[in-house]
């Protein structure tokens, strides 16, 4: 069935825009011009469009820049943005405009078009929903707000939820010595409980930098429109607006201390980005760990044994993949190039305007949306491993490297050839020590006992 067109005009003249469409003119050509991906702007960042326009609304009506009815529509109607509806109604492909203007503009279509059937009159997208607003601090705000409460609402709880997984798990495995590993060679005991602090321990330090860099994403840009001189819009609506802000979303928002600076760079969220790729390393590292730990079960080190989730072989049956830390490395793989492309963009400065906006936006919350994926599939993955004892134990018993307690008894040369002859012979380090020195049986097994290694 053919779609049915209603036609619409804009300052380029008329478009023709499917007729149960929300957006009007200015979106339709964006839809038109940007057909290079498939990709659309996350609705993330547009209910933190929609949390942008209420509060511009709210202030233009406490200001009387607009009617008090048309303030109140524009407003209820964003907010049903906020509220994650209507995310169909934005078809702009994330590779436009360096600015972003077609989705803020095609924001503003939307709202005015909600707005102006509640109110039975109508409502200009640019002259009262974009009052005292520009593309230009719009969606650079977009930006922040998306990600503030991104990573405040999902990843720092996803990632509490997999520290406090850690900690469970190290009072279960509590006492339980291993072999310890240097270049994925043996090397001195520990805990297991030691071994999984250290992940904890990556895990807590990347929080703490991920929190210390949201205090420069609740510095917004708005108030700045075009090029930060807050032209057409009145000298206390920056304050007023990020007081709104903060209102309806509970975040501490404040106006960026040089608006200048906030419009023509994006260096916080590429500072975020970098924190969201440290905590990716961390994650990759601890998924290769499980995968390490996990390998065998017959000729690897099998020294856990993750819980079997499915079939890991078209071909070969009864195997077993541990699939949710492979799948964690992807993601982080994506995120650590993630964050390339957000260092590229944000050098794509060029004097009072980054023009690479909508794909920072893009990849930075899609590397906040797979970091909180891959913690909760990390914290099923942890909770879930069984612990191979016996398997720890006999290695442990054979390892060489345990000779290393010997050195300030019989120095590092004479440790050595203990440990190579142990090596060679495949014998207990126990039994070699007592036919190479002199030490008396008892404390040779006091000072080899892994327990006091540790």
């Amino acid at each position: 069935m053919d779609l049915q067109y209603r036609t619409e005009k804009d300052s380029l003249g008329e478009v023709k825009v499917p007729s149960n469409a929300l957006f009007s003119a200015q979106t339709q050509r964006a839809k038109d011009n940007f057909n290079i991906s498939s990709l659309l702007m996350p609705a993330q960042f547009i209910q933190s469009l929609g949390l942008i326009k209420a509060s511009a609304a709210k202030v233009n009506g406490q200001l009387g820049l607009l009617e008090p009815t048309v303030a109140d529509a524009i407003y209820h109607a964003a907010m049903t943005l906020a509220a994650g509806q209507h995310i169909e109604q934005f078809p702009v492909d994330v590779f436009q405009t360096g600015s972003g203007t077609s989705t803020n503009m095609n924001a503003n279509e939307v709202i005015a078009t909600l707005a102006s059937e509640q109110l039975k009159q109508s409502i200009h997208p640019n002259d009262a929903v974009n009052c005292s607003q520009s593309s230009n601090d719009v969606i650079p705000t977009a930006i922040h707000v998306s990600a503030q409460l991104a990573i405040s609402q999902q990843l720092l709880p996803a990632l509490t939820k997999l520290q406090a997984t850690l900690a469970a798990k190290e009072q279960d495995v509590a006492g339980q010595l291993k072999t310890g590993r240097t270049h994925l060679m043996d090397a001195m005991p520990l805990s297991l409980a030691q071994e999984l602090s250290g992940w904890r321990a990556q895990l807590s330090l990347a929080a703490n930098r991920i929190t210390d860099s949201q205090k420069r994403l609740c510095q917004i840009a708005q108030g700045g429109t075009a090029v930060g001189t807050g032209v057409n819009a009145p000298d206390d609506f920056a304050a007023l607006f990020a007081q709104q802000l903060s209102t309806l979303t509970g975040q501490p928002f404040s106006s960026a201390d040089n608006l200048f600076s906030a419009l023509s760079s994006q260096d916080t969220a590429v500072e975020v980005s970098g924190q969201l790729k440290a905590l990716a390393v961390a994650l990759m590292k601890i998924a290769n760990d499980l995968r390490w730990m996990n390998s065998g079960p017959l000729t690897g080190l099998a020294e856990i044994t993750l819980k079997p989730l499915q079939p890991g072989s078209s071909i070969m049956p009864g195997k077993i993949n541990p699939v949710l830390p492979e799948a964690v490395a992807m993601a982080a793989a994506q995120v650590i190039g993630n964050d390339t492309t957000i260092t590229i963009a944000g050098g794509s400065g060029n004097f009072q305007l980054n023009v690479m906006l909508p794909v920072i936006a893009f990849n930075l919350l899609q590397s906040v949306e797979l970091l909180t994926g891959s913690c909760d599939a990390l914290m099923t993955t942890i909770a879930d491993f069984t612990v191979n004892a016996s398997q720890l134990e006999q290695s442990l018993a054979r390892n060489p490297i345990l000779a290393t307690a010997l050195n300030n008894e019989i120095g590092y040369n004479k440790a050595a050839e203990i440990a190579k002859r142990a090596y060679a012979e495949k014998r207990p380090i126990l039994d070699v020590a007592k036919e190479m020195t002199d030490l008396d049986e008892a404390y040779l097994a006091k000072l080899l006992n892994p327990e006091a290694l540790i």
